[in-house]
């Protein structure tokens, strides 16, 4: 994850000097953790005033957030932002955005989310892990490439992926979630894909390799320009060697 962070610190430092910062797109999972753990450590070394710099001009969207969670609870994608990124950087909270889990109408949540994005000017550089299903966000299969911020109902693949967080049980991870769309996703400046583990080698080689498909929504990331991919060997065993 060394290589990611540095990008990254890059990136934030450019943005600063330009005082152009542009939201940053945010996943979560295991893959993030060493990453984020690299990032706090790196940006915890820079002097107070620039690091006061950019608390005060931070700005982050998160892919998605399980419905029915609040912010409160460790099981929560908020709660994890917090915990990985937030707190140890004394960043505002307004600042580093989710879903609200917590929604009255989560329908309607997902398009407030989205009109936020918008207005704040998109994203500039986001982070994407992949689901062993294909998913990026929670963009389960099938979904096309227009789709767009939205509620989903979670697949028994993805809550079984995720029950680790939940003690281990499927059935306790929540059954939907609000999701930025593979339209929102595409639309960033720039997209790193981060994958590890042999667990993921065959969709990674899918989303690379195969045709651009509903089925695989990884897949559609081929059409964007700007797509970095950071794998372990692991994860790249099935792709071609040259």
């Amino acid at each position: 994850m060394q290589a990611v962070a540095d990008h990254l610190e890059t990136h934030l430092a450019a943005a600063l000097n330009q005082q152009s910062f542009k939201p940053l797109g945010l996943a979560t999972g295991r893959t993030m953790e060493p990453l984020y753990r690299e990032l706090v450590r790196r940006l915890s070394q820079w002097p107070e005033q620039r690091l006061a710099q950019l608390r005060g001009c931070w700005s982050s969207f998160n892919l998605d957030e399980y419905v029915g969670l609040a912010s409160s609870d460790p099981t929560s994608f908020a709660f994890y932002m917090q915990s990985q990124l937030g707190g140890p950087l004394q960043l505002p909270a307004s600042q580093l955005r989710l879903p609200d889990g917590m929604a009255a109408d989560p329908a309607d949540e997902a398009l407030r989310y989205r009109a936020d994005l918008h207005r704040a000017g998109g994203i500039g550089l986001q982070l994407l892990g992949l689901g062993g299903n294909g998913h990026v966000g929670f963009n389960e299969p099938p979904s096309a490439s227009d789709a767009v911020c939205r509620v989903v109902t979670l697949q028994p693949a993805t809550r079984q992926q995720n029950a680790g967080a939940f003690g281990g049980d499927p059935a306790a991870v929540p059954s939907r979630a609000i999701t930025l769309g593979l339209d929102d996703i595409l639309s960033a400046d720039e997209i790193h894909l981060i994958v590890t583990g042999a667990a993921k080698a065959e969709i990674l080689r899918r989303s690379l390799l195969e045709p651009c498909q509903e089925a695989v929504p990884a897949s559609w990331l081929q059409r964007h320009p700007r797509v970095h991919l950071w794998v372990d060997d692991a994860a790249s065993a099935h792709l071609p060697s040259s």
